[in-house]
């Protein structure tokens, strides 16, 4: 492990405020359009390398799940072609967005997640990797858990309902006031991680995160 992988990683007053502020504009919004409501934030550990792992429905999903985790920061994704348009580029850097090469987070992006993780901050990714095209949860693509497992990360399942409803990605634009739901569940610690084999852990994120789902989607009938 060098130096320049654990080496602290300074976040100005700036982004600070812009994240802040963001985070607190995405929590009206969706009060407003949406009646989101979170469930389990309790869950959410305030110190120490955290992967989030959720299930991807919509445009909207990295935005909302963020906006639940009030005590602490969260690091997204986001790919790099979004970056070539610069008002979007200026904001998802003010948010230190983790550039993504297409659907594959890429060496560089491997790179910095850890980084991330290895400094104890909290990372969001889409094991899916891509939105849903009917709601339903797809099989999870192998290999996100080396992220948590090489960083010494607590791995908390997330699901998200309502989004696919709210903006399917067959739209352009998103359809106001369906309801959307959040559920964080309990992390698994590093320590039970790390006794598992990496296929058993993949079956048992991706079974808690599909549990957690179909608990919405129950809410939501």
């Amino acid at each position: 492990m060098s130096k320049k992988e654990t080496a602290v990683r300074a976040i100005d007053g700036k982004k600070r405020l812009i994240y802040a502020f963001g985070r607190a504009v995405v929590n009206v919004f969706f009060m407003v359009f949406h009646r989101v409501r979170y469930f389990g934030k309790r869950n959410i550990p305030d110190t120490g390398p955290l992967l989030i792992v959720a299930n991807h429905q919509s445009m909207y999903d990295p935005a909302l799940i963020g906006a639940g985790i009030t005590r602490r920061r969260c690091n997204y994704l986001a790919r790099k072609t979004l970056f070539k348009f610069k008002p979007f580029a200026w904001l998802i850097d003010l948010y230190d967005a983790i550039p993504l090469d297409n659907d594959r987070i890429g060496y560089e992006g491997i790179k910095e997640t850890l980084r991330r993780l290895k400094n104890g901050e909290a990372v969001l990714i889409f094991p899916e990797g891509a939105r849903t095209f009917d709601g339903a949860i797809v099989p999870f693509k192998p290999g996100f858990l080396t992220l948590a497992l090489r960083s010494g990360a607590a791995i908390q399942p997330v699901a998200i309902a309502g989004c696919f409803e709210a903006w399917p990605r067959t739209n352009a634009l998103p359809y106001p006031f369906g309801a959307v739901r959040v559920v964080y569940g309990k992390p698994i610690a590093p320590e039970q991680a790390k006794t598992m084999p990496e296929e058993e852990l993949q079956r048992l994120v991706e079974s808690r995160v599909r549990e957690l789902y179909e608990t919405l989607q129950n809410a939501l009938r």
